[in-house]
């Protein structure tokens, strides 16, 4: 079984650097693939609110037999509940759909700029945390003037931001900012929703290493010290996906990769321009 490291948050708790998500996958049928993931060694299961399956994630915890303090169980606050009264309303749910009596990481999921909604709704989230609700808070899809707005507001920093980030979106440009606030950067679709992993380039490295696709792509986040939560409902490349800690990526292969950049590899919304209530 992998023994993946632990990333310090910027509150003092750890977070497992490779975690599993459960986004698009059926409230019916999650809780086996939940079950399947931690027998391959995940300790860290990633849902949401939106995605309609917190209730089945719950079920696949209790399935699993691992006792809660050896799990890291993230959500998100889905954006038409947003606002402070809203919120702590809304979490209360989450806690009761899986079944828990706190949650390890707790996002809100989108900024929605134009209802200006986000500033209170952290604040919900700083009170959660007092109360011992929550044990790290943090962000999603924020970009920097959303960050600075609540960090002003609050004079409380996010733990983490989970944003798209693969190959061809890496969002250098974005990480000097995470870094000078001690802000982890959680990264959402690391594959590419699999759309990387046809690369020529991936491939051939691959190749060399006796390795998927997938396995080197993993890597090159885990390498650069981001956290990622791939996502598969194949029980083999759930365990095949987690498996990336008995290789390293050379220097050569780091600037191959690196090349895949491209200024339109975003796959999902803007953040800037979601306004979507949902």
């Amino acid at each position: 079984m992998a023994q993946v490291p632990n990333i310090t948050l910027n509150d003092g708790k750890t977070i497992p650097q490779l975690g599993f998500g459960v986004w698009e996958i059926p409230n019916s049928s999650v809780a086996k693939t939940v079950v399947t993931a931690i027998e391959a060694g995940y300790r860290s299961i990633d849902t949401a609110q939106g995605y309609g399956n917190e209730e089945g994630v719950g079920q696949g915890i209790v399935d699993s037999g691992l006792p809660r303090d050896e799990l890291f169980i993230t959500s998100k606050l889905r954006t038409k509940d947003q606002g402070y009264d809203a919120t702590l309303k809304s979490f209360m749910g989450s806690l009761d759909r899986l079944g828990l009596d706190y949650l390890d990481l707790f996002l809100i999921h989108w900024p929605v700029p134009k209802h200006d909604r986000y500033s209170d709704t952290w604040k919900a989230f700083v009170q959660l945390q007092r109360d011992g609700r929550i044990r790290s808070i943090g962000v999603s899809n924020f970009l920097q003037d959303h960050l600075e707005r609540i960090i002003g507001d609050s004079g409380v920093v996010p733990a983490v931001n989970q944003i798209e980030l693969h190959p061809e979106f890496q969002q250098r440009d974005v990480r000097a900012f995470h870094s000078q606030h001690n802000i982890a950067i959680e990264c959402y679709s690391p594959l590419g929703r699999g759309q990387v992993l046809g690369n020529d380039i991936i491939g051939r490295i691959a190749a060399r290493h006796g390795t998927t696709p997938a396995q080197v792509i993993i890597r090159w986040h885990v390498q650069q010290g981001l956290i990622a939560i791939p996502k598969s409902v194949r029980p083999e490349r759930i365990k095949a996906n987690i498996d990336v800690f008995g290789f390293a990526l050379d220097d050569d292969d780091m600037a191959a990769i690196a090349k895949l950049d491209r200024p339109d590899g975003k796959m999902v919304g803007d953040p800037a321009t979601n306004n979507s209530l949902w």
